[in-house]
């Protein structure tokens, strides 16, 4: 039976959603070059994003937690929210849940369900989610960008670089940076 990966992507960024992807892969898929999203350079994150949505992943689903979730709920509930709300996106058959980090969401699925530090690096179905959230948020940060010049998301996808945490302190946050977050909790105090 098949394995479904779960993981996420911006959990230590001081802006815009937290991502998470459930896939299931299919048996055609080349496992092989899966591996951990940061362990890949943007370009073959996008190209293997590409083989998984056309065909490698026999289901995926990519869910996200809104910042204003984040603020409300603490960021590791709003990811394990954002995982949830991706594995109950699965309509395919699967064994049992793989999910990368130490902490499983709270499900009624009745399916095995184990977290692994570095699953990301070591099970290619969570390899895989880890690409798809990986990328889909990144996009996401890029439009942000658009509305957001000023904070630099097409670069720094709402990490805490340098430059943006002097872009913060030149402008305050956006709306869709995450108050609850030290930096910019100070910044409104």
């Amino acid at each position: 039976m098949s394995v479904l990966g779960v993981d996420e992507a911006g959990r230590g960024a001081l802006a815009g959603p937290v991502c998470a992807a459930a896939v299931v892969l299919s048996p055609s898929a080349q496992t092989g070059a899966l591996t951990d999203s940061k362990q890949l350079n943007p370009r073959r994150r996008r190209t293997l994003a590409d083989q998984l949505e056309s065909g490698w992943a026999s289901d995926y689903c990519i869910a996200w937690a809104s910042c204003e979730e984040v603020d409300r709920l603490n960021v590791l509930q709003a990811s394990l929210l954002a995982m949830r709300r991706a594995i109950e996106g699965i309509g395919a058959d699967y064994g049992r849940i793989e999910i990368d980090g130490i902490h499983v969401p709270a499900l009624e699925s009745g399916r095995p369900m184990r977290a692994t530090p570095k699953a990301d690096a070591r099970i290619a179905a969570v390899s895989a989610a880890s690409i798809l959230a990986k990328v889909a948020r990144d996009a996401l940060m890029c439009k942000l960008h658009r509305q957001f010049p000023e904070y630099g998301f097409s670069v720094n996808k709402g990490y805490p670089t340098q430059s943006h945490r002097e872009a913060l302190r030149g402008h305050g946050p956006s709306p869709v940076h995450r108050r609850s977050f030290a930096p910019v909790r100070e910044l409104l105090t």
